[in-house]
């Protein structure tokens, strides 16, 4: 499996005593700590399995905008690797979770829409004890997230974000709220990820079920 997501990332993981030495425990259980021991049993591998990577394949039931409007600004955000113009129902996904140097864990996601696959890639960081998720290509839109376990379920809700521009770091207001809820019901694990503004809503959603894999 470690040269399949080699191939799909680009990143290679540093192999047996080096990769052990770097950090031995989750993003997640270095922020939440005692408290991710509150997810449902089943959730607990995918978000406390240490430095171990994987693959999931799943469906979106719902993934993208609805919203015409919104269809440039996307596109753009599409070639950045972090959102996308399309919207469609019934979509399949793949993911890969690839540890890599500093306790870092980058994540690629393929939606296969009708026309085309669109990707999407984000590393996620610890920075003071909170979880930053740097979005895109190079990694230009950085969020932190605040972190919860609640009735089993994980869930995560931005905060603060920042633009890197030309070696610099920009605090910006929010431009969106970003919500993350995953849960396990029916066998299966379930996520749920929402952009919402107070004028226009939930104008970004994909929500669905995966299986999932580890290395």
């Amino acid at each position: 499996m470690r040269d399949v997501v080699a191939r799909a990332t680009g990143i290679r993981r540093p192999a047996g005593r080096i990769a052990a030495a770097i950090v031995s425990e989750s993003v997640y259980r270095r922020v939440l700590g005692a408290e991710l021991d509150e997810l449902a049993p089943e959730l607990r591998p995918y978000f406390d399995g240490g430095q171990r990577g994987g693959v999931g394949s799943g469906v979106f039931e719902v993934a993208g905008s609805p919203l015409r409007i919104l269809k440039p600004v996307l596109a753009f955000m599409a070639w950045q690797r972090i959102l996308f113009p399309e919207y469609a129902h019934n979509v399949p996904f793949d993911v890969i979770n690839t540890p890599t140097g500093g306790g870092r864990l980058g994540a690629v996601r393929t939606f296969h829409f009708a026309a085309r696959d669109r990707t999407l890639r984000d590393e996620m960081r610890v920075r003071d004890g909170h979880l930053h998720d740097f979005l895109g290509r190079r990694g230009g839109f950085e969020v932190r997230m605040a972190l919860s376990v609640t009735d089993g379920r994980m869930q995560l809700r931005s905060d603060r974000q920042w633009l890197h521009l030309a070696g610099l770091r920009l605090r910006i207001p929010a431009l969106a709220t970003v919500t993350v809820d995953e849960s396990w019901a029916d066998g299966r694990q379930h996520v749920d990820v929402r952009l919402h503004t107070p004028l226009l809503g939930d104008w970004f959603r994909y929500a669905g079920h995966f299986t999932y894999g580890y290395q």
